[in-house]
């Protein structure tokens, strides 16, 4: 009888340790998959908003399109047509598309 048990906390202790790496193991895969990368397009987000200026072409995630008027710490004045500047936050840039020119008033009265 005292063998049965001996035998028993032995096999209990194995499927422990199997369980505590397997769930080990996940959290790993986890970190790669899904944490890693996010904290790599968060690092990489932060240099392009750093690396801002004005004149430059961006793309907002709210779709607008424009050139950098005025920037400042947390905003920017976005030229999205001649004379029409909109202020967008500077967290919401995108992208830096190549340099963007504002329509001129000559373009306007073609397209009619």
């Amino acid at each position: 009888m005292h063998h049965d048990f001996v035998l028993l906390a032995q096999t209990g202790g194995a499927q422990g340790y199997m369980t505590f790496v397997f769930f080990g193991g996940m959290i790993a895969i986890m970190y790669f998959l899904m944490i890693r990368p996010q904290q790599k397009q968060l690092k990489e987000h932060r240099a392009l908003l750093a690396g801002l200026k004005k004149g430059d072409g961006v793309e907002t995630s709210g779709g607008l399109i424009g050139k950098i008027a005025e920037i400042s710490d947390r905003e920017l004045k976005l030229e999205v047509a001649q004379g029409v500047k909109l202020r967008v936050l500077k967290s919401s840039v995108q992208r830096v598309t190549s340099n963007v020119e504002a329509p001129k008033a000559e373009d306007k009265k073609e397209e009619k």
